[in-house]
């Protein structure tokens, strides 16, 4: 069941009779209770703005944003809220109550994948305010250089000029990919759309394409702009898997259609971010059939390149999902992070449309 097709009073309806707490986990067969981000945001808006909770301890006014949020989603209020992560396990999603714009996050980790709810109230404690974002669009807001959180791994060429590491594709997928050799050209796909079982190429079928580049170049436009060469290699990659147009928005993975990052190697540390490769964290709320997709599902596309200055040549690539990217790459011990997160949100952040 897509639950986006639902209306808000249904899909509350349907968790309250669910019997489902706030501390269940939701499986594919229980989709029909999962909230979507964008209709999550507006049934805590409809709900709490408006709420008074004035000159409450810090505490007690968490606490009771928490008991409204229960009571506005279906679920019933526990005695007492666990110290989880996330708070909110059934629906994935932490709480935050601001009064001002710098919200700080304490010794935890942002989780790409998991859900934001940050509560705005004013100076007399009305609440005036609900937005939701995931963990991948909090990092973003992040301009002062405070978040310094990243995994590594480190590429070791080999012989080969290509290597599939992952033969198939993680289970979960390998169940619902339809076994297509090459994508339709009347179909109107986008490097930026949802992926669909019957528009999913194998990993094997993505390998026969993708090392079909090994050997070719393109300009370099220098050692400051990685971006910009990641984005010429990104273009490259779509014409060569056949679509006809080229989108980018700077979001993980880079070929939502075909689950997949691709990755630019001209030296051989790989930077990871603040997710590894093999975690079995949702990836945001994407989904294909009836599978919410994991890191450890999705395909990563590494081109060891070399540069002369002036042009970029691919010397190798490699082909591998998340759940068995570490078999190969090894993993640089340790990590850096920053145990307090702060993060400026913009004055009109918690204008929704």
């Amino acid at each position: 069941m897509d639950t986006a097709d639902q209306n808000p009073k249904k899909l509350v309806d349907a968790i309250r009779h669910s019997g489902l707490s706030i501390y269940d986990s939701i499986d594919s067969s229980k989709l029909n209770v999962w909230i979507p981000t964008t209709m999550l945001q507006y049934i805590l808006n409809d709900s709490l703005t408006g709420v008074s909770l004035p000159d409450l301890p810090l505490r007690t006014r968490s606490k009771r944003v928490k008991e409204y949020i229960c009571d506005a989603l279906g679920y019933p209020v526990p005695k007492s809220f666990k110290k989880t992560q996330p708070r909110f396990p059934n629906q994935n999603f932490d709480t935050y109550v601001q009064k001002s714009n710098n919200l700080q996050i304490w010794n935890e980790d942002i989780v790409i994948g998991r859900r934001y709810v940050i509560v705005r109230i004013d100076g007399s404690g009305t609440i005036t305010g609900v937005r939701v974002v995931t963990g991948q669009d909090l990092a973003r807001l992040d301009t002062t250089g405070t978040l310094t959180q990243k995994y590594q791994a480190r590429l070791i060429p080999g012989i080969e000029e290509a290597e599939l590491i992952s033969p198939k594709d993680t289970t979960p997928i390998y169940r619902v990919n339809q076994g297509i050799q090459y994508l339709d050209s009347s179909l109107i796909a986008t490097p930026l759309r949802n992926p669909i079982p019957t528009e999913l190429l194998p990993i094997d079928v993505l390998f026969k394409s993708l090392k079909s580049l090994v050997g070719t170049s393109f300009p370099d436009v220098g050692d400051d702009q990685d971006r910009r060469r990641g984005e010429s290699l990104h273009r490259l990659v779509c014409q060569t898997l056949g679509y006809t147009t080229f989108e980018d928005d700077g979001r993980f993975p880079d070929l939502k259609h075909q689950i997949m990052e691709v990755k630019l190697q001209t030296s051989p540390t790989i930077d990871l971010g603040l997710v590894k490769p093999d975690s079995e964290d949702q990836v945001g709320l994407l989904t294909v059939g009836d599978h919410h997709v994991r890191h450890c599902d999705v395909r990563y596309a590494l081109f060891y390149a070399e540069t002369d200055g002036n042009v970029v040549s691919i010397r190798k690539v490699y082909l591998t999902t998340g759940e068995k990217f570490f078999t190969r790459f090894p993993q640089f011990q340790g990590r850096v992070l920053n145990r307090k997160l702060q993060i400026r949100l913009s004055d009109s952040f918690f204008e929704t449309e």
